[in-house]
């Protein structure tokens, strides 16, 4: 047997997704704006780096030509390599949003097929009934917030007031989610679990996607910083996933990073947290070593999302793919004969758009590894291509959805 790498570069997409305009995101491109502001200067910053976006071994794993084969343009700036290294293709997204849980799903093997529930955009975002429930059966003396926000904004605007009355902050996005933000000290980082726990219950009727739990320290505006505590309270998937069918098979799967809380701890074998890119590449570093034949080490990269996308920024965001892309020979200095790496994304979330949400985009698929020989894939119909060649290479039975281009 092999073993299999998936990893999932939070919020990469490469434009190019046919039905962006239904999300009103027809012209986002992640990659493709990211190249173009640094091409232009505008992705400098004194200190952190500066020029056109230098993405050197990714771009010989075939991600400038995914690019194109997404939208029909290289990335401004971005030097073409003499040789490509492996298989490489994109993928368009079936699921019905552009959230993580969907993105990660369908890499999964699953395609979310339902309609999430949201919230709305003005007024209160969330309903009197179901903040008096969340206050009745949380023990809290209210809520702070109730709208669209920032996690960033929301804390420097009421972390003051709930420090004082104990109230936590909730809030949502244009994503099918309800965030809490509350102090891990004043408020008690447990208690914040426990009282999201409750919240998870209460939204099921809701059919809301996640609750995430968005601890954070500090005494005043001036110096609250959330902290790596954030815990994320998912639905069960509609079905069975790659991960459940691979410990059915008596393999292990080693969640990195948030993947467990995606998938609700569901079919995960081993849990290894980290907090950030370089923390969560050591930690996939050492899953690799220790996973045996037939195992998957599942890595999810949230900064370039959780960073520098949603906070639109241009510079972070260029920085944080440089850091990891010089970092992608530690990967292949690991692989055995028959690995494989898959690198990808769940959606995208341009930096350069209006909003801080995510974007529909289609995402890069960049796999290599000893004995895997170079060619275009094309535009995948579905992420779930991406779940069914992992499982063909572990030598599980096909999938409902999906079909492996291996």
């Amino acid at each position: 047997m092999a073993r299999a790498f998936l990893f999932v570069l939070d919020s990469f997409g490469i434009g190019g997704a046919p039905d962006a305009a239904d999300f009103g995101d027809d012209g986002a491109d992640t990659l493709g704006h990211i190249a173009e502001f640094c091409a232009a200067g505008a992705g400098d910053r004194a200190g952190l780096r500066e020029g056109p976006l230098a993405l050197p071994n990714m771009a010989a794993l075939g991600l400038l030509h995914a690019a194109k084969l997404a939208n029909g343009r290289l990335p401004a700036g971005m030097e073409l390599p003499e040789r490509v290294f492996g298989v490489y293709g994109a993928a368009s997204e079936i699921s019905r949003g552009k959230d993580t849980p969907s993105g990660h799903w369908e890499i999964a093997g699953t395609p979310v097929t339902f309609d999430w529930g949201y919230f709305p955009t003005e007024g209160d975002a969330f309903p009197p009934e179901l903040v008096d429930a969340i206050c009745r059966e949380g023990n809290v003396p209210g809520i702070l917030g109730n709208c669209h926000a920032s996690g960033t904004d929301i804390i420097a605007r009421h972390g003051e007031e709930h420090m004082l009355t104990g109230k936590p902050i909730c809030y949502t996005s244009s994503d099918s989610v309800f965030q809490i933000a509350a102090h891990e000290h004043s408020f008690g980082l447990e208690r914040l679990l426990a009282f999201c726990e409750t919240v998870r219950r209460l939204l099921d009727d809701y059919n809301i996607g996640r609750v995430i739990a968005r601890p954070f320290v500090g005494t005043t505006r001036k110096d609250f910083v959330r902290t790596g505590n954030r815990r994320d309270y998912s639905v069960l998937p509609p079905e069975p996933t790659l991960l459940d069918r691979l410990t059915g098979a008596g393999r292990t799967v080693h969640a990195v990073g948030k993947i467990a809380d995606i998938f609700a701890h569901q079919g995960i074998g081993r849990l290894i947290k980290a907090n950030g890119n370089t923390a969560l590449f050591d930690a996939t570093l050492r899953a690799m070593d220790e996973a045996e034949d037939g195992d998957l080490v599942f890595t999810n990269f949230v900064d370039f999302d959780m960073l520098y996308g949603h906070r639109r920024d241009v510079p972070g965001y260029a920085a944080a793919l440089e850091a990891f892309d010089q970092r992608l020979p530690d990967l292949d200095r690991t692989l055995k004969p028959g690995d494989i790496v898959i690198l990808t994304a769940d959606h995208g979330c341009d930096p350069t758009w209006r909003g801080t949400d995510h974007t529909r985009e289609r995402v890069p698929v960049l796999v290599f590894g000893p004995g895997v020989r170079t060619r275009s894939i094309g535009v995948l119909r579905s992420f779930a291509d991406i779940g069914e060649t992992v499982a063909k290479h572990l030598g599980l039975e096909p999938g409902l959805h999906g079909r492996s281009f291996l």
